[in-house]
């Protein structure tokens, strides 16, 4: 994922891009269990939807080394014009150095914790805030198989944001723009702590998924700035790995405090993780983008 970020972010109108590149994970999600649902329910095997992703995987390979021939030696042209005299007669630093590098640089640690709380979010909404409407909201029995629908819409709006949002949002500068979707979607998850209306709940649900959906392409995008070009896959890989963390870490504690207190822990929660996001994101530097 994190080649693959560096490659996008580094194509022309990089950021829409990426918005385009993460909205096409939002529709795997969306479709994935759409297609597995009727093989099992027509009684096949359930292996039998691995066919689909090994397909999946086998146009994706075609398709990565079509786009990404002779990508290499053009970034090793680009690296060799970039380097002083004294790096061409001491030679390149080695991988461990440059990782080791990497991790103790500012932009990268800040960019890792802004993606470890976005994702942390991300997923503990997707996976508790279902949980939360069928305890927390009145609501018909009838109804009750209805709501799963409330996940789908909200990566639905993800999915949408990324898509749609994000060439719109650019035009406000990165910056500004992540701050304004961060709000806007705490603000829309205080109308689902606070509100106890399940339909209006589950419309805001999606609307959180919407305003996050972009932020991600914008935050890719800025990380790529503010790193040098030889450090630039590591930190991202970094960063990546990081956000894989917050998916995991972040809805484990959410399950873990609410047998304590009850599922309403996941409001505070996600805003907690949005005001972390603010903070890490106001905290990066300003810094033009690189000439190369």
């Amino acid at each position: 994922m994190s080649v693959n970020n560096v490659f996008v972010s580094g194509l022309k109108n990089g950021t829409s891009l990426l918005g385009v590149f993460h909205g096409c994970y939002g529709v795997g999600g969306i479709l994935g269990p759409l297609l597995a649902t009727p093989i099992v329910s027509a009684g096949k095997p359930w292996s039998e939807f691995y066919y689909i992703t090994l397909s999946l995987s086998i146009l994706n390979a075609i398709g990565a080394f079509w786009t990404s021939r002779g990508y290499e030696e053009e970034l090793s042209a680009s690296s060799e014009l970039q380097s002083t005299p004294r790096q061409q007669e001491t030679g390149q630093p080695s991988r461990l150095s440059v990782l080791l590098k990497t991790i103790r640089n500012r932009n990268t640690l800040l960019g890792a914790a802004f993606i470890f709380a976005y994702q942390g979010a991300e997923v503990s909404l997707s996976g508790w805030i279902l949980s939360f409407l069928l305890t927390t909201r009145p609501h018909p029995a009838s109804q009750s198989s209805s709501l799963g629908y409330v996940t789908s819409g909200f990566w639905g709006g993800i999915t949408l944001g990324r898509f749609a949002l994000t060439h719109f949002m650019q035009r406000l500068g990165e910056r500004i723009a992540v701050t304004v979707l961060i709000v806007g979607s705490a603000i829309f998850q205080l109308l689902v702590w606070f509100v106890p209306n399940i339909i209006g709940d589950a419309v805001a649900v999606a609307v959180v998924g919407l305003l996050l959906g972009p932020i991600y392409a914008f935050a890719i995008s800025t990380f790529n700035r503010l790193q040098n070009r030889d450090e630039l896959v590591s930190a991202l890989s970094f960063v990546s790995a990081m956000g894989s963390s917050g998916g995991a870490v972040a809805p484990f504690l959410t399950g873990i405090i609410s047998q304590k207190t009850g599922i309403w822990v996941v409001n505070p929660i996600a805003i907690g993780l949005f005001g972390a996001m603010t903070l890490t994101w106001l905290l990066l530097p300003k810094r033009p983008k690189r000439i190369e």
